[in-house]
């Protein structure tokens, strides 16, 4: 492959750049918004990865679903550093310093990807993931931050579902009216969501409740 080449579909990339994953040896960096894009390009990768280093950066609204968490933290007892982002992230893995992929949309099928492999333009992709993975939070400290919420997000979307007061809300879930908007501020944060209405429709979206 040279410059850029685009494929479609998680099997064709795998089809046309696995070799590529095989042969890294410094480094494999993964962006990911969702786990689908990548468990399906690559799911076996990581146990026999020949990179010295792997490296994986996470939407923080894949964490709230238990799978999704679990995976993560397969990947880190592998010997990957993951850590969390808050926004979302260009969905990117790069190989080395030779070759940036890139996700595309799906809006005409199956989802496209770039490989790209023009040395210029991977140095500008390398920048732009070292500017999310210095503003990511780390798996461990995550996961403590996090655990209580991911318990409790099924009834706080239910109740902002069903139009509850935030008196009734935080009644039926037993906790303070003070706790109970902590935890919806943290579920909208996590979400990106501008308001409650639409942290209830993402989180449905994304298979949390």
């Amino acid at each position: 492959m040279s410059g850029v080449v685009v494929v479609r579909g998680e099997a064709e990339l795998y089809a046309r750049a696995g070799h590529l994953f095989e042969a890294a040896t410094e480094e494999l960096a993964c962006a990911a918004n969702a786990l689908r894009t990548w468990m399906g390009t690559h799911p076996k990768i990581l146990p026999r990865q020949r990179a010295e280093r792997v490296r994986k950066l996470f939407r923080l609204s894949t964490m709230l679903e238990p799978t999704w968490a679990e995976h993560a933290r397969v990947m880190a007892s592998h010997g990957a550093d993951v850590r969390i982002s808050a926004h979302e992230v260009n969905e990117t893995i790069l190989l080395d310093d030779r070759v940036a992929i890139l996700a595309g949309d799906e809006s005409r099928g199956a989802r496209s990807y770039s490989v790209i492999t023009q040395v210029e333009v991977v140095h500008g992709v390398r920048s732009l993931f070292e500017a999310a993975w210095r503003g990511g939070t780390p798996l461990a400290v995550h996961e403590a931050d996090m655990a209580e919420l991911r318990a409790v997000v099924p009834r706080v979307v239910e109740a902002l579902s069903g139009g509850a007061t935030d008196a009734a809300a935080a009644r039926a879930l037993g906790m303070s009216v003070r706790t109970y908007r902590r935890r919806v501020a943290e579920l909208m944060s996590a979400l990106g969501a501008s308001s409650r209405f639409q942290a209830g429709v993402r989180a449905r979206d994304l298979g949390l409740v």
